[in-house]
């Protein structure tokens, strides 16, 4: 049986650093009410000059350099994203030419379960012997869509990107995502675009207080049904790698799992949200810290926008 396995991983955070005592200058708040509410401390910020390719290839670089394989040994690219460089081509193409390679590549938006959606993607080309090594990435300038007049938005977003290499192999690996979508709740989470929406700014609009309650929802029942599918208990899970959200939706997944908070790899006080590229980058530092270890079972779980929701179970 052939399994697609996670052979290197990588990460890139901006150096630019924008803090809850920073925003206290800006807006009417508080670091104590901000931390409070979400978790957050801290969220890295890309300078004008950084793009989203320029993160993605940084975390790229990263994921090859530990894998220990050849740029050309690479044969797909998926990169998950919300603020892509260009509306075409995708920042795939673009990552593929800063790193001076040929293959198929390509973008997927879901929002902050990109990642989970691409990880999903590129475990089936693998299934189907459709290619060998395939570079996912999640990647995000959220800065970018954020109005940091509004108290609401301006306290979650973060800039980064994480990477991994998946491989062909007869170790288990990925054993099983789950991924899924409703558009009937688009107007609860979105980034409208100006030519439709003529009195709204292309900045993320938020109905929070039903965002939360949904995602706790959603993501109770994508736990149930990925260790249903997988014929597990709870305490077979050795961590919860999840998308980096809010600190609340964080407690309730542990609290679903009957797991402690310990086991829960969090990153939200320093990264704050980073949509796709929180799942990724959690990833690599629960790796780099030495939490996350070989042979352990590791659950990931996202929500987003769209809105879509989806897990994936993996064997480190």
């Amino acid at each position: 049986m052939i399994y697609s396995k996670i052979i290197g991983h990588g990460s890139y955070l901006p150096t630019k650093i924008l803090t809850n005592k920073d925003l206290e200058s800006t807006l009417d708040t508080t670091d104590e009410w901000i931390f409070s509410r979400t978790g957050i401390k801290e969220r890295h910020i890309a300078d004008d000059n950084e793009t989203t390719s320029d993160l993605a290839y940084m975390a790229a670089m990263e994921a090859i350099k530990f894998a220990e394989i050849n740029a050309n040994d690479i044969d797909l690219i998926i990169l998950a994203t919300t603020t892509p460089d260009k509306i075409f081509p995708s920042t795939a193409c673009t990552v593929q030419a800063k790193l001076g390679i040929k293959c198929p590549a390509f973008d997927i938006q879901a929002v902050c379960t990109g990642f989970i959606y691409a990880l999903s993607i590129a475990d089936k080309f693998i299934k189907t012997s459709s290619a060998k090594n395939i570079l996912v990435i999640g990647a995000d300038r959220m800065s970018s869509i954020t109005d940091y007049k509004d108290r609401s938005n301006a306290i979650l977003w973060g800039d980064g990107a994480g990477a991994v290499i998946i491989n062909s192999s007869k170790e288990p690996g990925i054993l099983s995502t789950h991924i899924h979508a409703d558009g009937m709740y688009e107007d609860m989470l979105y980034v409208p675009k100006s030519s439709e929406r003529k009195k709204e700014t292309e900045t993320i609009q938020m109905q929070g207080n039903q965002v939360f309650k949904f995602a706790v929802n959603t993501l109770d029942q994508i736990v149930d049904e990925t260790l249903s599918y997988n014929k597990l208990q709870k305490s077979d899970i050795d961590w919860v790698v999840p998308h980096q959200a809010n600190i609340r939706i964080l407690e309730a997944t542990a609290k679903k799992l009957d797991m402690s908070m310990s086991k829960i790899i969090v990153t939200i006080d320093r990264h704050g949200n980073t949509s796709a590229a929180s799942i990724p980058l959690a990833l690599d530092e629960g790796i780099k810290v030495g939490k996350i270890k070989a042979n352990q079972t590791i659950l990931m779980e996202a929500f987003g926008g769209g809105f879509t929701w989806g897990s994936a179970l993996i064997k480190y």
